[in-house]
């Protein structure tokens, strides 16, 4: 069995789990899903300014209002819940767990732990980071040990 590791901040949807459950083809993938939640990662500025990259206005304005600290966890819970649920009913074996603090050091560790294939950090678009080289892929690879793919997001959750 294929054993990844799925970096997420949201709840997949049903476009994203058919993605990540086909790219291996017939060969069966437990996933081991690490999530954390939007309003827990870079600060408001960076969210926005990713959002007026994307050409949404409206959500930039709202940057604001994005939950943090324990209302994030708790949203961030059952987006977790919601995901996990979804590769399970594609045959796929999975578990997961809420990141609270630094995302790049849990993520060393549960590929440590588990021995994990490969690391697929699924996201929406991050340009001010990514150009930098500070999203999560960028970072992972120097640090896991592991193949990193990348993936966007098909749709809003």
């Amino acid at each position: 069995m294929f054993t990844s590791v799925l970096m997420i901040e949201k709840a997949l949807t049903s476009a994203d789990v058919e993605f990540v459950t086909t790219l291996h083809g017939d060969e069966s993938v437990a996933f081991h899903v690490l999530l954390q939640p939007r309003g827990d990662q870079a600060d408001r500025l960076l969210r926005a300014i990713d959002d007026v990259a994307l050409g949404e206005l409206d959500e930039a304005a709202r940057e604001g209002e994005t939950p943090e600290g324990e209302a994030a966890a708790d949203q961030g819970q059952q987006a977790l819940d919601v995901s996990l649920v979804a590769l399970r009913t594609t045959g796929s074996a999975a578990e997961g767990r809420l990141v609270e603090d630094h995302p790049l050091d849990a993520l060393k560790a549960l590929v440590d732990e588990i021995d994990a294939d490969e690391v697929i950090v699924l996201t929406d678009p991050h340009y001010v980071e990514e150009f930098f080289h500070r999203d999560w892929a960028s970072r992972a690879r120097h640090k896991v040990g592991v193949p990193v793919l990348k993936l966007f997001s098909h749709s809003k959750a």
